[in-house]
């Protein structure tokens, strides 16, 4: 038998509590039982996203909810600005072009951040920029943008709205929704909220909603001024994901008794020893600059395959880690250290990679990694 683990970053382990929570009977999403489940889990959201604002929860992916960030706020002709340094900036060039929104990128190099004096030039340039779409963390290359410096020059603007996608950073990371002028955030479940696939997360601005009046973008199901409305009774607009949101409330209630300081700060020393391990095993990060909390990005030795890596630790050691994606396949591989992860988890991870490397004929000291990592943690 291969006792599995699972290090990907999404989905991520999901703790026995949230197990326990979801397998009881199912509820009838419009009855007195699921009504107090939804407005906890609504407020422990708000908790989390460090907001007074609304946010919504949706039944589908992350991507779910980065559609319905472009089509209720913005309208066919807009001129937008999206950072695309990734797999994932990608996708919001996609998805804004799909609804006939005008881009333009910030092309940034696959393993460094924005710079936001880059940000200021092109809204200074052209004034009727209407949105501005970037990652916390592009999951693609291991990268976090500051968010909260890019937030500070588009908040200046009452014409632009500051689109985040906190898929992979929310939980990892302490971010300041409100203080940092975000209007439009997306969360997804299967990251660091512990939760199986299925539910996405919006928060949404005044400022934004007031954009949302004039925004002549199709929409049905994610109708997001229909969703506040519902929501704000504790209903949903369409059938909820009853046994994912009674998983969410548990979640969020483990976050709170944690401490979100705490939390922050425990996914910080996990990825400082995973980057200390990396470096000590003679590998390279692929974040050549602000590496993210959530995941670490390594660049497959030379002659080497990253996804022949990625295939050898799963299939030989039962660690489901993450190949590179686009441009980075075959070049990289990724570890997560994201939501119910603790230090034996790293530890696990670094032994397996360092096996691997050593089964492909890569010379590697066997427990380099691994006591870099000890030394870390008894610090």
């Amino acid at each position: 038998m291969l006792k599995k683990y699972l290090l990907a970053p999404g989905p991520t382990p999901i703790p026995p509590e949230i197990l326990l929570a979801m397998s009881g009977p199912i509820i009838h999403h419009r009855s007195t039982d699921f009504t107090p489940i939804l407005e906890s889990a609504r407020k422990g959201l708000k908790k989390l996203y460090q907001t007074k604002n609304d946010v919504l929860i949706l039944c589908s992916t992350g991507t779910g909810g980065m559609v319905g960030a472009v089509n209720n706020f913005f309208s066919a002709g807009d001129k937008v600005l999206v950072i695309n340094g990734g797999k994932f900036g990608e996708r919001w060039t996609q998805i804004c072009r799909e609804y006939g929104l005008k881009v333009k990128e910030i092309e940034v190099e696959w393993g460094y951040a924005v710079k936001p004096e880059e940000v200021e030039k092109a809204l200074k340039k052209d004034p009727a920029i209407k949105g501005v779409f970037i990652q916390a963390t592009e999951t693609s290359t291991g990268v976090n943008h500051d968010i909260k410096k890019v937030g500070e020059i588009v908040k200046k603007r009452a014409n632009t709205l500051f689109v985040v996608d906190a898929i992979s950073a929310l939980v990892a990371h302490d971010i300041k929704t409100d203080a940092w002028g975000i209007d439009i955030m997306v969360g997804g479940s299967q990251k660091g909220l512990m939760l199986p696939p299925g539910l996405a997360f919006v928060s949404v601005s005044e400022k934004a909603w007031k954009k949302a009046k004039k925004a002549s973008s199709p929409k049905f199901y994610f109708n997001f001024k229909k969703e506040r409305v519902s929501q704000a009774k504790n209903q949903t607009n369409f059938t909820s994901a009853v046994t994912l949101i009674i998983g969410l409330d548990e979640s969020l209630k483990m976050l709170q008794k944690e401490g979100l300081k705490n939390v922050f700060k425990r996914h910080k020393k996990l990825a400082a020893a995973t980057r200390q391990a990396v470096k000590a095993i003679g590998l390279e990060l692929f974040a050549r600059e602000s590496p993210s909390d959530s995941l670490t990005a390594i660049v497959a030795p030379k002659g080497l395959d990253g996804q022949e890596i990625y295939k050898t630790l799963k299939d030989k050691y039962g660690i489901t880690a993450a190949g590179g994606q686009g441009r980075a396949r075959g070049k990289i591989f990724r570890i997560a250290h994201l939501g119910y992860t603790g230090m034996f988890d790293i530890i696990t991870a670094v032994a397996g990679i360092e096996m691997v490397l050593a089964g492909m004929g890569h010379p590697v000291d066997p427990g380099s990694g691994v006591a870099a990592v000890e030394r870390f943690f008894l610090k």
